[in-house]
């Protein structure tokens, strides 16, 4: 027999029964005979708060019901009692409806906002959710982990704590101890909060105590909190054991720190602090690590880092700060990691001040900046830096807009105050200012399918140096104008390639450019630098960056580039393409300083084809017809079959320079069946091999490498990776990164994912390989 309780918050208890009202027995019948539209969740719906919660019913389904109406209920045999997002399932409950308080025993389940909690005794006022669970087990939604408990007390819907009490992520068959465990004598919960404390706390690992604390304090979702982090272990080649124990200080929704002390044990004592922000419009980092009197290196050793990024879009105005300093020069062999740059032995100090606004069609931006440089040396002449010049000033203005007849206009013009970094000034190398301007004119003809671009541009610069130049010069100016014509078309037409539907273009493309000789020689060269011969840069107009020097080229570029795509999903099946520039006349501003009299460049060839499934192969090739020999090439292949199976391999050949091997790779050497759950409280596993190997063939040795092993358990994950960097022609060092992720508690140890994230292409975390760790239901 099922009976039905409805009750209000203030409302007389009614018993509906099928002896006593068979109409209305019938209709519950029915009605819970009739489907449903339901979707299957992990979480209950959110309960409603207030009026609401008060004015909510109380429904109880069981095989008995008793009640006495305002006062109690008993409800036995398979009872099932609902009120404010709380289910109870237990053989037997009794409810008091005067004090709101529930009384269950013999195979009591709970569950209330996607936790359960299950055991043989429980008391519970229902709309406050007050109350104890003796015994209990217990599941958390928000971190995927549960255990055991002795006591189970129930504060109010979001604090708890349990007594003398285990928590793990593995799941337990009741046959032993899972892989990891940690036990407490007391755990207090706060979900709102976003905490969980553990007093007296041991963690076990594979039944190894690993970890003891007073007080363990651990997050129960990614969201920030403050606390003590897991302690970071390294073993370096330079610095030795490295241990680190962080401390999170969440500030506030925008403002966060972490304080870091460590010892590292052949160089001593260190502190490390970042502190970040983030406000309407600015945001920002500073970072400071010390490590006083380095016994290794006999002084002080520090690091700085502050950048900051803001704007004010009502007024079109943005600024920015970006500036890294170390203590030395050997700091990039030391610490080479911690150094947040792409080229850690030439550090940034850049200030920027901009402002831009649109009237009548043009783009306009005016901005006032500052950049100078520390070098870092490395102790081998043959691969020390040139130190370049800073920018003590630079202020300019840009702008760019229609024009009448279709014409199009970009013009900046700058002033700079260039020092040098480091060294003497002299006649090849001088200090100074230099003014310049740069106006182009371009007036477009563009179609769906073609399009021609000429442009006429004038490059002007005025330089006065406070050192005489090579010609006894202080003060040189040269105006050098460019005309250039771009044009090219793209053709289509349908085709089948292997039976596959497939639609083809041909893109070819004419690149004329035509700039006079003025001699160069003996101005400054402030900021030029050679542009990489690619097949981008030669469809421009000159061989370097920057504004000082200018290449006299008279010269036509022809191209053409050939896709296969995908009719139906528009998919790049293969691209074939080619490029050779032709000189008309002998090019005297050169990189190197030597004239070029060769008509014909070198020949450029690329190419890609996904043409197999799962394969990526890429070719670029730049070949002299001068020695019939290729000058530089690049061909790489990677092989991805399935999430978190990854091969690749690269050549990269520049001939008189390098040669160089590249193999990366994350590939499971065994794998756990996913439909198994492992006995014995232990979780499966799936063991991957993880690395990147770069072996220069000209240098005979391995330059930066990495490789190790990652382990995913289920429950826990761990990580051994070995990383080697080079820190010159002979000198490498070289790291042990060790961690061990714990799924729904903390990870310790050294954290290798951003280094393995950015070395190994295609690598992909482990975590994503499941939506989450063992999730026991309300009947497990």
């Amino acid at each position: 027999m099922q009976a039905v309780l409805a009750t209000a918050a203030c409302a007389p208890t009614v018993l509906l029964a099928q002896s006593a009202v068979p109409q209305a027995a019938a209709a519950a019948s029915a009605a819970s005979e009739a489907p449903l539209p339901l979707a299957p969740s992990r979480e209950l719906a959110p309960p409603a708060r207030g009026d609401a919660v008060r004015a909510r019913s109380v429904v109880i389904r069981a095989d008995r019901v008793q009640s006495r109406p305002d006062l109690d209920t008993v409800a036995e045999g398979h009872v099932e009692f609902r009120r404010a997002g709380t289910v109870i399932r237990a053989d037997r409950v009794t409810y008091d409806s005067t004090d709101d308080l529930a009384k269950a025993t013999g195979d009591v389940r709970v569950s209330r906002d996607g936790n359960r909690y299950w055991g043989p005794e429980l008391q519970l006022h229902v709309q406050r959710f007050q109350g104890f669970f003796l015994e209990p087990q217990f599941w958390l939604g928000r971190t995927g982990a549960g255990g055991t408990a002795e006591r189970f007390d129930f504060l109010d819907p979001s604090r708890s704590v349990a007594i003398k009490a285990t928590y793990t992520s593995c799941p337990r068959d009741g046959s032993g101890d899972p892989d990891w465990l940690l036990k407490a004598d007391r755990v207090r919960i706060d979900l709102e909060a976003n905490e969980g404390i553990a007093e007296g706390a041991v963690l076990r690992f594979l039944g190894v105590p690993i970890l003891a604390l007073p007080v363990m304090s651990f997050p129960l979702t990614d969201d920030r909190k403050s606390g003590w982090l897991p302690p970071t272990v390294n073993l370096d080649s330079k610095s030795g054991l490295e241990l680190a124990v962080p401390y999170y200080w969440n500030i506030a929704p925008n403002r966060d720190a972490t304080i870091t002390p460590g010892i590292l044990s052949r160089r001593g004592a260190s502190m490390a602090a970042e502190f970040r922000y983030l406000e309407p419009g600015d945001e920002g980092r500073i970072e400071i690590d010390t490590l006083p009197n380095d016994r290794v290196a006999r002084r002080d050793r520090w690091l700085s880092d502050f950048a900051h990024h803001g704007r004010r879009d009502r007024i079109g105005l943005n600024y920015e700060i970006d500036a890294i300093r170390v203590s030395d020069d050997d700091y990039w062999k030391d610490f080479q990691r911690q150094i947040r740059s792409f080229t850690p032995r030439l550090l940034p100090l850049t200030a920027n001040l901009g402002q831009g606004s649109e009237r009548h069609g043009f783009d306009s931006r005016w901005y006032l900046g500052t950049q100078r440089w520390q070098v870092l040396g490395s102790g081998d002449p043959t691969t020390e830096i040139v130190p370049p010049y800073d920018r003590s000033m630079q202020l300019g203005a840009r702008t760019d807009g229609a024009l009448p007849l279709g014409m199009r206009i970009d013009a900046v013009t700058e002033i700079n105050r260039f020092t040098l970094a480091e060294g003497p000034p002299s006649a090849v190398r001088p200090n100074g200012w230099r003014w310049h301007g740069i106006v182009s004119l371009t007036r477009p003809w563009e179609t769906a399918a073609t399009w021609v671009r000429p442009k006429l541009m004038l490059n002007a610069a005025s330089y006065d140096v406070d050192q005489p130049l090579v010609d006894g010069r202080t003060r040189a100016s040269r105006l050098i104008p460019t005309f250039s014509l771009d044009s090219g078309a793209v053709f289509e037409r349908n085709s089948t390639w292997f039976g596959k539907p497939q639609r083809q273009t041909l893109e070819p493309r004419l690149f004329y450019a035509n700039t006079p000789f003025r001699e160069q020689a003996t101005l400054p060269n402030f900021d030029s630098a050679p542009i990489d011969f690619n097949t981008v840069s030669v469809f421009t107009e000159s061989a370097f960056s920057g504004v000082d020097r200018v290449t006299d080229g008279h010269q036509l570029t022809a191209g053409a580039t050939t896709r296969w795509l995908d009719s139906a999903t528009g998919a790049e099946t293969l691209r074939l393409g080619i490029a050779q520039r032709y000189l008309f006349r002998d090019l005297r501003i050169t990189p190197d300083g030597v004239p070029q009299t060769q008509r014909l460049s070198d020949l450029l060839l690329d190419g890609s084809t996904s043409l197999v499934p799962n394969w990526q192969f890429d070719m670029s090739l730049q070949y002299s017809a001068e020695i019939s020999r290729p000058v530089r090439s690049i061909v790489s292949v990677r092989y991805l079959p399935q999430p978190f199976h990854a091969l690749s391999a690269t050549y990269r050949f520049a001939r008189g320079l390098s040669e160089q091997m590249e193999l990366g790779w994350q590939w499971p050497v065994y794998r756990r069946d996913p439909s198994a759950r492992a006995g014995g409280g232990k979780c499966g596993g799936s063991l991957y091999a993880v690395g990147r190997l770069n072996y220069s063939t000209r240098d005979s040795r391995l330059t930066d490498s990495i490789a190790g092993f990652e382990y995913d358990a289920g429950c826990w994950i761990g990580r051994l990776v070995v990383e080697r960097l080079s820190v010159g022609r002979t000198e490498a060092s070289t790291r042990l990164l060790l961690q061990l992720e714990l799924v729904g508690l903390s990870r310790i140890g050294a954290n290798p994912l951003q280094v393995l994230k950015d070395n190994i292409p295609g690598y992909r975390l482990l975590r994503e390989e499941r939506k989450g760790p063992y999730e026991p239901t309300i009947d497990d």
